[in-house]
């Protein structure tokens, strides 16, 4: 069999969802990738969740197209692209029966993912419990564990990894002041100086803490709460940087690609040894 024929599906077309299925379709899987009606990815320059909002989204030549239903997303994938589906119902998975599931949606908790999803499920991040909620867990803290696989049967102490160091006068993320719609003023890849006005929350001004370049904007009208994180501003004001899959997200698309080859092995071993019992 050829990698093409193993369907991939990834739960999360962010900036790291999109990241691994750039990585898995390059490789030759066959990808799909979920999303909410209302994606709330902040690196959306590199992200496949904005075909949701504008029908395509192109990342590093690869393209992503929103799909209205899973065969038609089957379709677009003979041509090369990745398809979007808005997966309201949480049935995608089951539906298609993918041979692989990521889930890319690096929520603080499980939010629904199971082990028996697919022959190899892989979760990203902590939040995830090996033997019961997936088959191997991929690292995402920065640091020597970044993009490492865990697998259920390792006795490595997965998601463990502690939190990156952040500096107050250096926090990428910007959060919103209050509850409300939220609306851009700048776009992403903008320079900005300090005290800018880079987007309002129903009226409330969110302002440049420093001076950078907008590398992560939440979409507009997009209802947020107070708290929520909705800009991130790159200190270093690396405009090209943007528009580039970062390598953070690499790192952890190559741990991803790691775990789904080496199921892809066993599951050839296990054939073969099946092949040769039958023929005994």
């Amino acid at each position: 069999m050829y990698l093409s024929d193993y369907l991939v599906v990834v739960r999360g077309g962010g900036g790291l969802g999109t990241a691994v299925a750039h990585r898995l379709l390059r490789s030759g899987f066959t990808v799909l990738v979920t999303e909410l009606a209302q994606p709330l990815a902040l690196h959306r320059a590199v992200s496949f969740s904005e075909a949701v909002y504008g029908g395509q989204a192109v990342v590093e030549g690869v393209t992503a197209r929103l799909a209205d239903d899973a065969m038609l997303g089957l379709a677009l994938t003979v041509v090369g692209e990745v398809p979007v589906l808005v997966d309201l119902a949480d049935d995608v998975v089951p539906r298609m029966q993918p041979a692989v599931v990521v889930d890319a949606r690096q929520a603080v908790r499980n939010l629904g993912t199971r082990r028996e999803d697919a022959r190899l499920v892989i979760g990203l991040g902590p939040g995830f419990t090996l033997d019961k909620d997936c088959h191997a867990v991929v690292g995402t803290a920065r640091g020597p564990n970044l993009g490492r696989v865990y697998w259920a049967d390792s006795n490595q102490p997965a998601g463990s990894e502690p939190a990156p160091r952040r500096s107050k006068a250096r926090e990428r993320r910007l959060c919103a002041p209050a509850g409300g719609q939220f609306r851009a003023h700048r776009a992403i890849g903008d320079l900005v100086q300090p005290g800018d006005v880079l987007a309002s929350v129903d009226g409330h001004p969110i302002a440049a803490p420093y001076a950078g370049a907008v590398r992560g904007l939440l979409h507009d009208n997009v209802p947020v709460t107070a708290g929520m994180k909705v800009i991130d501003l790159d200190p270093h004001g690396r405009k090209e940087a943007c528009f580039l899959v970062s390598s953070q997200a690499r790192a952890i698309a190559g741990g991803v690609l790691e775990a789904a080859l080496a199921g892809m092995d066993l599951w050839r071993s296990e054939a073969d040894s099946h092949r040769t019992a039958e023929e005994t």
